[in-house]
């Protein structure tokens, strides 16, 4: 279901259930896969407001001096990057990369791996998760350009990469 109310759909034809908001899951659920349970927590557990920054000195500056009239491209990655599928309530594992200009401040590295970390019992689907990453962390630290890539590792023969941007690179 993708309308802005709530509603339920089956999941895997196996009589579990999943509330929805738009593109949201709302609160914990359990699915039934393979005559096996398993729970979750849905999207309220995920911790944007853990997020900091600091301020980034160096800003690229238009007709400023030649010296200071650059962009930086911050790179940050991780290979501990897990969520759950909401479809079989199985953990996907994968890679995570984001690479920005900051703008006035930059992502403090600590509290960017707490905020990753809240998505570990979190049943959401891949493209939502990389969405919702890239939205929480642009409002986080207003970057110039930003983009994240979330590789996620082979599962059932299928290898799945979302890559999602904002700003001007």
């Amino acid at each position: 279901m993708l309308s802005g109310s709530p509603g339920r759909c089956s999941v895997g034809g196996q009589g579990g259930a999943l509330l929805y908001y738009g593109s949201g899951i709302l609160e914990a659920q359990v699915v039934q896969a393979e005559g096996r349970t398993f729970s979750f927590e849905g999207v309220e557990a995920i911790t944007p407001d853990i997020l900091e920054v600091f301020s980034y000195e160096y800003r690229a500056r238009e007709g400023g001096d030649e010296g200071l009239d650059r962009k930086a491209v911050i790179e940050i990655s991780t290979d501990e990057y897990t969520v759950v599928c909401p479809f079989s309530g199985l953990p996907d594992f994968g890679s995570l990369i984001v690479r920005y200009t900051p703008g006035d401040v930059c992502i403090e590295l600590k509290s960017l791996k707490y905020y990753i970390y809240s998505y570990r019992n979190v049943g959401i689907y891949q493209e939502h998760a990389a969405n919702r990453i890239l939205e929480d962390l642009a409002a986080c630290c207003s970057p110039q350009w930003m983009e994240l890539v979330l590789d996620y590792r082979l599962r059932g023969g299928i290898h799945t990469v979302v890559t999602v941007s904002t700003g001007k690179h």
